[in-house]
């Protein structure tokens, strides 16, 4: 694919995504490849590569004698990192804000406390530098450098827990993260007590401390849900 027929892919696919995400194209929609062509202004080649990755998404499906239609929202690939970016794009942010935050709440914390027990000492000197990168970026409203010491700091932690299916949940958290700060859904500067617990909980890591580092990640992410109560009720 030429860099040119990727940009019109990515445009094309983000469009579509936003559209379905956002109800615009209900379920049992059905896409026409020929319309969306002229729509657009792309080849059919094109739009059929970008329903191939909504396939992959499950948000389409294409039917013999039918063509391709919008599945229904419970079908869709919900941990998908492009699916939550479209769906935090929508008017249904707050609630796609609280339901990923429950989902780290209940996850975190137990990839946290094994963290402290199977981490390596590179990834314990990984997770102080980005807990010593978000004090020094946490005030003077410099969020996309904090947003970067943030999603380090929890994909370390998942990746440090040893278990491969709380590590595979390091875009969908970084997707939550990226999605708070870009959607306006986080203070001009961070909450200066979730900095300090970040801190700590690199040094419960750091000393092998499974129920303080559990503990300070449940913390964590009670302030994270009172954030939402406060900027996106």
């Amino acid at each position: 694919m030429t860099t040119q027929s990727q940009g019109l892919h990515t445009h094309v696919l983000d469009a579509l995504g936003l559209e379905i995400a956002a109800g615009d194209c209900p379920p049992g929609r059905v896409l026409r490849t020929d319309e969306l062509a002229q729509r657009f202004d792309v080849s059919r080649t094109v739009v059929r590569e970008v329903i191939r990755v909504l396939e992959s998404m499950h948000l389409v499906e294409s039917r013999r004698r039918v063509g391709v239609t919008v599945r229904p929202t419970e079908e869709w690939n919900v941990y998908d990192p492009q699916v939550i970016r479209w769906r935090l794009a929508g008017s249904d942010r707050p609630r796609q804000l609280r339901s990923l935050t429950v989902l780290r709440s209940a996850v975190e914390p137990v990839a946290a406390g094994l963290a402290a027990r199977h981490a390596t000492a590179e990834q314990c000197a990984a997770l102080t530098e980005c807990a010593l990168g978000m004090v020094a970026t946490s005030r003077g409203q410099q969020l996309e450098g904090y947003l970067r010491h943030d999603i380090a700091f929890h994909r370390i932690v998942l990746n440090a827990s040893g278990n491969e299916m709380f590590a595979r949940l390091g875009d969908v958290v970084a997707e939550v993260l990226a999605g708070r700060t870009h959607h306006q859904v986080m203070f001009e500067d961070p909450d200066p007590a979730a900095v300090t617990l970040h801190v700590r909980l690199a040094e419960a890591v750091r000393e092998g401390d499974a129920v303080g580092a559990e503990r300070l990640t449940k913390e964590i992410a009670v302030g994270a849900l009172h954030e939402l109560d406060v900027l996106a009720p």
